[in-house]
């Protein structure tokens, strides 16, 4: 988006056989779809009790979702899964006046539910491991750039400066005993829409789980998180987007049991005077991150994590991202895309992760 990145491709290799293996399981991907990760999803075969497959599309969150799941129960498990979403959804939006979210940012202080309550003090644990990076604070800053409306601006320098220390999660009090927070500045609000279509992923695998469900997968507007295997007993496969527009690949992810996470500049931007300027902000500056990474793909066992580090790596840049995760490499994986067209994969999934591009191996440091 920014700059063309120029990706270097390897020979005798064809990703588009890889992609078509990965989608002849049935996933119909929609329109608004299409520049997210596609997933595999299903089996060939007779259809039985343990293959029975429900699915269901849905608009939450601001985006289009599909939740899948296979088994004797997975039209119960589709519909709790659904059911859960839009709860989540209502509860934890910033733009919804009824949600608690918002009733906190228009009052400065509440009483939250033990999911927001969860959210914020995992936010806040993020926050100090970041070093700032995650910042659910942002949201004022957010504001002044129209992007939660879409209507875009370019705020003056003056103004963002005068926001920067509203952008401190360290100014949130929290009451843990009786989820009682307020804020120690006044003009403080948050949003949770960094991290919170990760924890409901994970939320719909609980369910899952819960309804006896063994394969099955939900795909939140890209943010794909998976249960198990497919019913035939192969890994889900899901390609992860390149930035270019040509609708092209970085490679392909075979994954289980698991969360697959992206965030990239060129997902939500607006362009003024011949400069484009993208959503994902950086705490310290007020503007958007320009620290040398175009793509960030966090996978996790722990859907909340990878979406919360997605953005949180992309505002590091390369170099802190790699320290991050070699410091935290029992935790996740990454595959990182830079401004010059490398792509960085971190060795825990070097083996899992398919490219017809050169890809450089991230390893831990030797002892």
């Amino acid at each position: 988006m920014e700059k063309k990145t120029g990706l270097r491709r390897k020979s005798g290799y064809i990703i588009a056989c890889v992609l078509l293996l990965a989608m002849l399981g049935g996933c119909a991907a929609s329109k608004e779809q299409k520049n997210k990760e596609q997933i595999s999803e299903g089996s060939s075969g007779e259809r039985t009790e343990e293959n029975n497959e429900a699915s269901h599309d849905l608009f939450a969150m601001d985006t289009y979702m599909t939740v899948t799941a296979y088994g004797a129960h997975a039209d119960e498990a589709v519909e709790k899964a659904e059911n859960e979403i839009m709860r989540l959804d209502a509860l934890l939006s910033a733009r919804d006046e009824a949600s608690e979210t918002a009733k906190l940012n228009q009052a400065g202080k509440g009483i939250l539910s033990e999911d927001a309550f969860f959210l914020l003090k995992r936010s806040l644990e993020l926050y100090e491991d970041t070093e700032g990076a995650f910042d659910i604070a942002i949201y004022p800053i957010m504001q002044a750039w129209g992007f939660p409306t879409g209507e875009h601006r370019v705020p003056q320098k003056k103004d963002l400066e005068k926001l920067l220390p509203l952008a401190d999660p360290s100014q949130i009090i929290c009451d843990e005993e009786n989820r009682n927070i307020s804020f120690a500045r006044e003009g403080m609000e948050i949003e949770f829409g960094g991290i919170a279509k990760g924890y409901t992923s994970g939320r719909v695998m609980e369910i899952y789980q819960e309804c006896g469900i063994t394969s099955g997968i939900v795909n939140l507007g890209g943010n794909v998180q998976v249960l198990g295997r497919k019913p035939d007993q192969s890994l889900w496969k899901v390609a992860v987007q390149s930035p270019e527009e040509d609708g092209s690949y970085l490679g392909v992810l075979s994954i289980e049991n698991c969360a697959v996470i992206t965030s990239g500049g060129y997902e939500r931007y607006f362009e003024q005077d011949g400069t484009i300027y993208h959503h994902i902000i950086d705490p310290a500056t007020g503007y958007p991150a320009e620290n040398g990474l175009v793509s960030v793909t966090v996978v996790s066992e722990d859907g909340t994590l990878a979406d919360a580090l997605s953005t949180s790596l992309f505002v590091m840049g390369k170099d802190k991202a790699v320290e991050y995760w070699q410091a935290h490499s029992g935790e996740f994986e990454a595959v990182l895309l830079d401004e010059n067209g490398t792509i960085y994969v971190t060795d825990g999934i070097s083996d899992h992760f398919e490219s017809d591009y050169d890809v450089q191996v991230v390893c831990k440091p030797q002892n």
